[in-house]
């Protein structure tokens, strides 16, 4: 992989057109917002000198030097709440959780501290806490949760889960000049197996706002990070079976973007939810009350969810494929729901 370095000063255009993959979009995003304001830096475990777990700051620390680049010991309470601190001071820190799993040792400061200081004291809290999480990588139940949806029961918080290497650029650098916190999940399966041609010039995506990946006429099927692939396939295979799905992105699960969701419920009467996330409690559970409060009588068919069950995600490779939600069951669903 080409050095963010190498990719921020490209000089000719072919370089520059060149397709970035997502870790790459994500490494870029944080590099150009390093270089745009002095008042971000960057904290976690292995940040530094090893260039992260998944070597998105690779090359960060020669460049930015110690004081932006800091390499955190294994203390998720202690360096967010260090990073909270910071940003009370007018710092914007973006903290590097090394697995989504771990960011349940900082809860309180997240939930309890960040997420509530705007409430108590009118303060700004510019903190983006980061991490890779989900599933596919045969890496266990400690390595592999998708925990977005604790994180969007808590008011004061964004939870942003993108699904392209375009999405994760532009929204990153949104959460980064967000005045209050942001919490910001990368789906690790994503990083090295998605590329997609980015601009050139300095680009944002608001946060709280969906984009129809595309457009159909039967139903609507709303998913965000890694589904968002496996739902696009389930659609093109779809297509030739004469249902046209219509594939709603979230990118951001807190706040919903629910307009969307009931304008494309309202046109094709019926709604499917496909996400990583087991099913109980999840955010097609949010998704599915919306739709069924805001577009009740539009509907000709039950709300549909493809989901993962309720149990930790497997070791083995083939019981976490049976855990994930599949490209067959989602395409099964659809025909169901279709035919309802």
């Amino acid at each position: 992989m080409s050095t963010v370095k190498e990719k921020v000063n490209a000089t000719n255009k072919e370089a520059q057109l060149k397709q970035s993959s997502y870790l790459e979009a994500i490494s870029l995003a944080l590099w150009e917002e390093l270089e745009r304001d002095d008042r971000v830096f960057l904290i976690g475990e292995d940040i530094g000198v090893y260039g992260g777990a998944f070597k998105v700051t690779e090359g960060f620390l020669d460049h930015f030097g110690e004081d932006r680049i800091i390499d955190a010991p294994l203390e998720e309470t202690g360096f967010i709440g260090a990073a909270i601190g910071a940003a009370l001071t007018g710092l914007r820190p973006v903290v590097e959780i090394q697995y989504a799993d771990f960011i349940s040792c900082g809860w309180d400061q997240i939930v309890n501290v960040a997420a509530k200081m705007h409430y108590r004291s009118f303060e700004p809290v510019p903190i983006v806490i980061r991490s890779p999480s989900g599933a596919g990588l045969r890496a266990g139940p400690f390595h592999s949760q998708s925990p977005e949806a604790w994180f969007s029961h808590v008011p004061g918080l964004k939870v942003v889960v993108p699904g392209t290497p375009y999405d994760a650029k532009g929204l990153l650098k949104s959460a980064i000049r967000d005045d209050n916190p942001v919490i910001f999940f990368e789906h690790k399966y994503l990083y090295r197996r998605l590329k997609e041609d980015l601009p050139d010039e300095d680009y944002t995506i608001p946060i709280g706002k969906a984009d129809v990946k595309r457009f159909g006429e039967d139903i609507s099927l709303i998913t965000y990070g890694a589904m968002l692939q496996k739902s696009l396939e389930a659609a093109d295979r779809l297509i030739s079976e004469g249902i046209s799905m219509e594939i709603i992105d979230l990118r951001t699960i807190y706040p919903l973007d629910i307009e969307t969701i009931i304008d494309s419920v309202k046109k094709t009467s019926k709604a499917m939810i496909v996400h990583e996330d087991i099913r109980t409690l999840g955010i097609g559970s949010e998704v599915a009350a919306n739709i069924a409060d805001a577009a009740f009588e539009y509907l000709d068919g039950p709300i549909k969810r493809v989901t993962a069950p309720d149990i930790p995600v497997p070791f083995s490779p083939i019981l976490e494929d049976a855990f994930l939600p599949q490209t067959d069951d989602i395409v099964h669903a659809a025909t169901e729901l279709f035919n309802y």
